[in-house]
């Protein structure tokens, strides 16, 4: 499942990286958006149209997938749900963050922190609507795989390999 998870994971990046580090040929660019919710509030006072939507739900959709990658390749069955829900929230907002400012030195590209706001949004509720579900689904197929680690009798210590095990995954 971890490795299933890495690759699509892998391939997401790839395309996301491929979508929105390219080159564009424009001739002129906006100045970047450092105000929170300035770009969205623009967006809506337009009012509605397919443009909005479309701006707005791709960004949204655009990393929303981590929001199911990144707990799949970490592969934990037994974590709490808030604990997930903010590690994956955390690492989509560091991505979509690192993409922002790689976004600063590509021609015809302009960084915008709602961009940035967007994209954890749909990590998040993309994780909330998915992750908890299938992994109670999972627990209840395999049982409780990841049980308390067995206590040496009469020590009442782990043995050591699993103590000191350095193939934690934390996401």
């Amino acid at each position: 499942m971890r490795v299933t998870g890495l690759l699509l994971l892998v391939a997401h990046l790839s395309t996301v990286g491929w979508l929105t580090l390219r080159p564009r040929t424009v001739p002129w660019v906006p100045a970047a958006n450092l105000e929170p919710l300035a770009t969205i509030r623009a967006e809506l006072a337009h009012g509605p149209s397919w443009e909005v939507v479309q701006h707005l739900g791709g960004s949204i959709l655009l990393l929303a997938p981590l929001g199911v990658l990144l707990p799949l390749s970490a592969g934990r069955l037994n974590v709490s749900p808030l604990v997930s829900l903010t590690r994956t929230a955390f690492a989509g907002a560091m991505i979509a963050l690192a993409i922002e400012l790689l976004q600063s030195g590509v021609p015809g590209r302009v960084p915008d922190v709602d961009s940035v706001l967007l994209g954890t949004l749909g990590v998040a509720v993309v994780h909330l609507a998915v992750v908890p579900r299938a992994r109670r689904r999972l627990r209840r197929r395999y049982g409780d795989l990841g049980a308390a680690t067995p206590t040496i009798p009469r020590v009442g210590l782990a043995p050591q390999a699993d103590a000191l095990s350095g193939s934690r995954t934390y996401l």
